[in-house]
């Protein structure tokens, strides 16, 4: 008998099976790669967390420390006003007494004797009115220079301005003329005069001014201005000393009258910190970004990359040991500046700030 011919089944079940089979993998192959992808984005913002922790932490000291001071600053206004009004009423007590006098020799000894007592009674208490004031004003007259404002703008925690030897960096650059490209390009075309006008660069003046206000009296300093290259702000170069303020007003003149141009080699600001001799013992950086030369000054456009490739060959050159305290005024299309700064002034032990618009 002849048998039947079966056809056979183009779609068959192993035909199915492979692509099924197929589709598996390439879905678990598209959930791996987006286990990576995130794997390397929470790996990348874990600097930025631990900073906005770092900052979060500072913020929290800070405003703490401010209510500290003002709810002490109010109470010895409180005493200090409550001691007025007594010394008030005692000399109203004392014009009262002789107005009232007697002509009795018996009564008038009496009332010598209780005017001589508010007397010295309001001597007292003018002297202890004058104790708590110079109490209140003693933070301003222990600084080594004066600094004209509204109150007393030492709100900032963790910057520490003592030493024997504090090396201040100021980043004279072009880019310290406005905090955003655009502007900075349009800025340093101007005249010197116009520039040293600049809204930024006024405030790093004042900054400045507010650090030197800090110092110890009989510590030394040096000022050294960085762009393309480092020049003293005065003096030749060496430890100059403090000499109560006058020397610091003499370096505070200077940078009044100097000009910010050219580019930005942190390189070069760094060797010259580690030439200083002795070497410092605390150095505060003001800057607003990543350099732009290094060792070897170049034309040209800087991109990204190799502006974080300039920091990192500057930081091989910070003095060892040496904490370093940055002041970042932050500069538009820069975002890899404050978390280099931050991680490299918290290897040194020193402190990261990035001030509010209105500081100092």
């Amino acid at each position: 008998m002849r048998r039947r011919r079966r056809d056979v089944a183009v779609f068959g079940l192993s035909f199915l099976d492979v692509i099924s089979c197929g589709f598996g993998a390439a879905i678990l192959l598209f959930m791996l790669v987006d286990h990576a992808r995130i794997d390397r984005d929470l790996d990348s913002n874990h600097d930025l967390l631990t900073r906005v922790d770092a900052l979060q932490e500072q913020v929290l000291d800070a405003r703490q420390e401010l209510l500290s001071q003002e709810a002490a600053l109010r109470r010895d206004q409180d005493r200090t006003q409550t001691a007025d009004a007594e010394a008030q009423r005692l000399r109203e007590q004392i014009r009262t007494l002789l107005a009232s006098m007697p002509q009795g020799q018996d009564s008038a000894t009496e009332r010598e004797a209780e005017i001589q007592r508010l007397q010295q009674e309001l001597l007292a208490l003018e002297s202890k009115v004058q104790a708590m004031r110079a109490a209140a004003e003693d933070a301003g007259a222990n600084a080594t220079r004066a600094v004209r404002g509204e109150g007393q703008r030492q709100y900032l925690t963790g910057l520490s301005v003592g030493g024997r030897r504090v090396l201040i960096l100021v980043d004279a650059s072009a880019s310290m003329l406005d905090p955003t490209i655009v502007g900075a390009i349009r800025r340093r075309n101007m005249d010197p005069a116009t520039r040293r006008g600049a809204p930024k660069w006024r405030r790093t003046v004042e900054t400045v001014n507010w650090i030197t206000a800090q110092m110890p009296a009989d510590g030394q300093f040096q000022l050294l201005l960085f762009a393309e290259d480092v020049r003293p702000a005065t003096g030749s170069g060496g430890w100059l000393a403090s000499d109560q303020g006058r020397g610091l007003n003499a370096a505070m003149r200077a940078l009044r009258e100097h000009t910010p141009a050219g580019g930005t080699s942190l390189t070069r600001a760094f060797v010259a910190a580690a030439a200083l001799q002795p070497a410092p013992d605390n150095i505060i950086l003001i800057t607003d970004g990543l350099p732009t030369q290094g060792a070897r000054i170049r034309g040209g456009v800087v991109s990204g990359p190799q502006r974080q490739a300039l920091f990192n060959e500057a930081a091989q050159r910070l003095p060892r040991g040496v904490p370093l305290n940055v002041i970042l005024m932050p500069m538009e299309g820069d975002p890899r500046a404050a978390s280099a700064f931050w991680q490299l002034a918290r290897l040194s032990g020193g402190a990261f700030l990035e001030p509010s618009p209105d500081w100092p």
